[in-house]
């Protein structure tokens, strides 16, 4: 099991590499491969009087800085194709948002950087409609052979909920094993999957209480790769305050989270 972790938004320096300390050290202890993920932008908020993040040029200068001073592998996300290039200088992973999950452009601008892309499964889609999104990628991937299978570890694919009526999600963990048939590595997002889509009056709410029950239910069902948004003041984060898990918290969540996926690799 990797792990991809750190706050949902850039909102500073220097909260960001004290929460990428404590992630490595955690994850060194527990010998769990981190991959630190923080957006430089909230390009889809539900408000737009909602803040979004510090930007592109700022957010990259800093995710540099934690990718220097600590030597972690980077995920953020990319919201247009333009931004590919450039963020792919900094990044290891392109992530692209699930409400973007179906943009041929977008997908195929992440694709033509090399770098892995994790697509994340739109809260509309059905886990079989992401065959089409691997293939996008596929078609334009600097080392792509249309004529072969459609496996390649450069293509994650992360579950994080789909939408049950209004301002509600709910998670089928037959998704994980459906995508898991398209050869390529598998993440849950157990924040995310907990969101209540603009429950709040134009906010997304949120149970982080939900968190651990879920991530527990996906690694028993088998996945590759958790992802968890976390902060160290979590109620008064930027976005997501709902649903992202205190830093504080985090060694006792990814405890847990590793001794289930053991014993799910050793039945």
């Amino acid at each position: 099991m990797f792990l991809i972790a750190g706050p949902c938004a850039i909102e500073g320096e220097q909260m960001v590499l004290d929460t990428a300390a404590e992630l490595q050290q955690v994850c060194r202890e527990l010998g769990i491969t981190l991959y630190f993920k923080s957006s430089f932008d909230k390009a889809n908020r539900t408000s737009s009087s909602s803040q979004r993040g510090v930007g592109m040029t700022e957010g990259l200068r800093i995710l540099a800085e934690v990718k220097q001073r600590f030597g972690l592998p980077i995920v953020t996300d990319v919201h247009e194709s333009y931004q590919c290039a450039p963020v792919a200088e900094v990044a290891d992973v392109l992530q692209i948002p699930a409400f973007l999950s179906r943009q041929t452009d977008l997908l195929q601008a992440a694709a033509r950087t090399g770098r892995i892309v994790n697509i994340k499964k739109g809260q509309f889609m059905a886990p079989w409609d992401m065959r089409g999104a691997i293939q996008k990628c596929r078609e334009v991937m600097p080392t792509a052979d249309s004529q072969q299978p459609l496996t390649n570890s450069r293509i994650w694919l992360t579950e994080r909920g789909s939408s049950f009526g209004y301002g509600n999600l709910v998670v089928d963990m037959t998704s994980l094993v459906r995508m898991r048939e398209y050869g390529c590595p598998i993440v849950f997002d157990a924040t995310h999957s907990v969101q209540q889509p603009s429950s709040q009056q134009g906010i997304t709410g949120g149970n982080r209480e939900l968190v651990q029950p879920l991530m527990r239910a996906a690694l028993a069902v088998g996945v590759d790769g958790l992802f968890l948004e976390v902060h160290p003041d979590p109620d008064h984060a930027i976005s997501d305050a709902a649903n992202q898990v205190r830093l504080n918290d985090i060694r006792s969540i990814l405890t847990q989270a590793k001794a289930f996926d053991e014993l799910a690799h050793a039945i």
